[in-house]
C-alpha cells in the first residue's frame, strides 16, 4: 500500500497549517496499514502516537474539514459509474463504559451514553464501496427520553428524522457535480418518511426505500398493502441468495413481485398544513 491514496483522501483537507495536513495523511496510511490493531500499535514509535493524539486535540483540526476532503475524492470515483447507491443507515456509538467522557447524549435508555452516526455511503450495484457521502453526529437529550408519544407535535426539524433530509441535501450536492450518474439513496424503515419523499421530489433525488407504515393513497383501495395486493403478479419471478444466518443456511428464494404507480396522501395528523400528494412505485416482493 502506498501513500497516494491516503493523500488523494485527506491531501485536501484544509487544518490551517500544511504540517496538520501531513500529519493527518501519516496517520491514515498506518491506520490503513494496520486498520485491525489498536492505536498503540498502529505507529513505530511512541513520537508519532503521540503526535496524532495531539492532532486531535488541536482546535484548528475541524472534522468537517478531514471530510470535505474526502468527499471530493468520493465525488471523483462516483462520476466514472453510471449508477451508484447512496446508502444511509444510522450506527449507536456506546461509550457507556467510559464514564469520564464528557458531552455525550443518551443511547436507547439513561442508563446508556454515547452518539448516532448517521452515515451515507456510495456504493456500487456490485457492492464497492466509493467513500462517504456524508456523516451526521446526532445527540439524544436525556430530557427528550420518553415523550415518543409526543412527536407529532414536533417540526421534522426538531425530530431525529431530519437526518434523512439532511442526507438528502448532501447527496444532492453530489448528484449536481456527477450528472453523469443516477444516485439512488437507500433507506431502511426507518427512512419511510414522508418528508423525505417531498424534498426527494423537489430536489429531483431517487429513493428507494422499505415500507414502514401502510399509508393512505389516492385510489379505490385506500391503503398502500391493499393497493398492491390487488396487483397482478409480474410473471417473471425474482431469484435471490439469502446469506447464511446463525442457525440457518445459506439457500436460495424465488419470490413473487408485484409493483404499481400510486399516490401517497400526507399523514393524516398534518392535514393543516395542507401538504401535496406523492406520486411513487411501489413493489411488493413476497417470497
Amino acid at each position: 500500500m502506498t501513500s497516494n491514496w491516503a493523500e488523494l483522501e485527506f491531501g485536501g483537507a484544509e487544518l490551517g497549517d500544511p504540517r496538520r495536513t501531513r500529519r493527518l495523511v501519516n496517520i491514515a496510511l498506518a491506520r490503513g496499514m494496520r486498520p485491525e490493531a489498536s492505536l498503540p500499535n498502529c505507529f513505530q514509535s511512541e513520537a508519532e502516537l503521540d503526535a496524532m493524539y495531539d492532532l486531535c486535540d488541536n482546535p484548528h483540526v475541524r472534522r468537517e474539514a478531514m471530510l470535505e476532503s474526502h468527499y471530493t475524492a468520493t465525488t471523483e470515483r462516483i462520476s466514472g459509474h453510471k449508477i451508484v447507491l447512496a446508502v444511509q443507515d444510522t450506527t449507536y456509538v456506546d461509550y457507556t463504559s467510559h464514564p469520564a467522557t464528557k458531552g455525550l447524549g443518551i443511547l436507547h435508555d439513561p442508563k446508556h451514553h454515547g452518539f448516532l452516526l448517521h452515515t451515507t455511503l456510495a456504493v456500487t450495484p456490485q457492492r464497492v464501496s466509493l467513500g462517504l457521502m456524508d456523516q451526521q453526529i446526532i445527540y439524544r437529550k436525556e430530557e427528550d427520553y420518553g415523550k415518543k408519544h409526543l412527536r407529532k407535535e414536533r417540526a421534522v426539524k426538531d425530530k431525529e428524522s431530519q437526518k434523512w433530509l439532511n442526507s438528502l441535501e448532501a447527496t444532492a450536492v453530489f448528484q449536481r457535480d456527477c450528472p453523469d450518474t443516477l444516485i439512488v439513496n437507500v433507506g431502511d424503515r426507518e427512512g419511510d418518511v414522508y418528508d423525505a419523499f417531498l424534498l426527494g421530489r423537489e430536489l429531483k433525488q431517487y429513493l428507494l426505500v422499505r415500507a414502514a407504515w401502510n399509508r393512505a393513497v389516492a385510489h379505490e383501495e385506500k391503503y398502500l398493502w391493499e393497493r398492491l395486493e390487488s396487483r397482478s403478479e409480474c410473471e417473471q419471478r425474482l431469484e435471490i441468495s439469502v446469506p447464511r444466518q446463525a442457525g440457518k443456511k445459506a439457500r436460495t428464494a424465488m419470490l413473487s413481485v408485484r409493483h404499481d404507480k400510486v399516490i401517497l396522501k400526507p399523514p393524516a395528523y398534518r392535514k393543516a398544513e395542507k401538504l401535496p400528494n406523492i406520486e411513487v412505485y411501489a413493489v411488493l416482493a413476497r417470497e
